[in-house]
């Protein structure tokens, strides 16, 4: 059986709020510019997307993110992957921000197979900090019939953006399913339906105002995960 997970990082220290001359800008949310997405799990049309009015939340819908194992199956049919590319725009200032990522999917396991749904997130501009989540499911039990599941993820977010203006940042969000079985005559299906990626909790601590003419503040941007660089996340039912 399929459980709903949840994966939390650290709640990392916000900044020391910083005066400054002049009105501070309003620090607004972290919208969603556009995105992309790409994987033979998500060929081009096969996705459809929906963003919410505000831009905070974007759901995507899957028709063939679907992955088989079993006898007459090919090699290929027991893994697939999608990334999905969003493109951010940060408010001027430090932000503190999760990601909720939910997941929605089928699977029918017989005894002696596995399936995984494995989920990594990291941004463009530092890509060395990645978070994972793993969700494992055993075969066998009411598996063999199929079932719905949910795989629900909130990762930590920082940006730290010395520019009223604002500053972009790209946010992929790679996702595996996959299939094993040490039972050669064993059949099983595991599908990743939809996924809905929402931005929640944002903090504006500190600004800084643009230099003239160049659009951009003093100091570095900075976008990334927060916490710790990975966490692996595994069950069995």
């Amino acid at each position: 059986m399929f459980y709903k997970i949840t994966a939390f990082l650290p709640v990392l220290a916000l900044a020391t709020p910083v005066p400054q001359s002049g009105t501070a800008p309003d620090p607004g949310q972290i919208t969603i510019i556009d995105s992309a997405y790409s994987g033979n799990g998500c060929p081009q049309g096969s996705v459809s997307t929906t963003t919410s009015p505000d831009r905070t939340v974007i759901t995507y819908g899957f028709d063939q993110f679907q992955t088989y194992i079993g006898p007459g199956s090919k090699q290929s049919d027991h893994s697939k992957q999608c990334q999905l590319h969003l493109n951010l725009k940060y408010p001027g200032g430090f932000q503190y921000a999760v990601v909720e990522a939910t997941y929605h999917g089928w699977a029918r396991l017989d005894q002696g197979v596995t399936g995984t749904f494995l989920t990594s997130y990291f941004f463009s501009q530092d890509a060395a900090k990645t978070s994972t989540t793993r969700m494992t499911a055993s075969g066998g039990g009411s598996l063999v019939d199929g079932q719905v599941y949910t795989k629900q993820d909130k990762i930590e977010t920082t940006a730290v953006v010395w520019s009223p203006c604002g500053t972009t940042g790209i946010l992929n969000v790679n996702n595996r399913i996959s299939l094993t079985s040490s039972n050669s005559s064993a059949y099983g299906e595991l599908s990743n339906d939809d996924a809905t990626v929402a931005f929640t909790q944002q903090v504006h601590v500190a600004w800084q105002a643009c230099k003239p003419g160049s659009g951009s503040g003093s100091g570095s941007d900075i976008i990334g995960i927060g916490g710790k660089p990975s966490t692996d996340l595994g069950f069995d039912n």
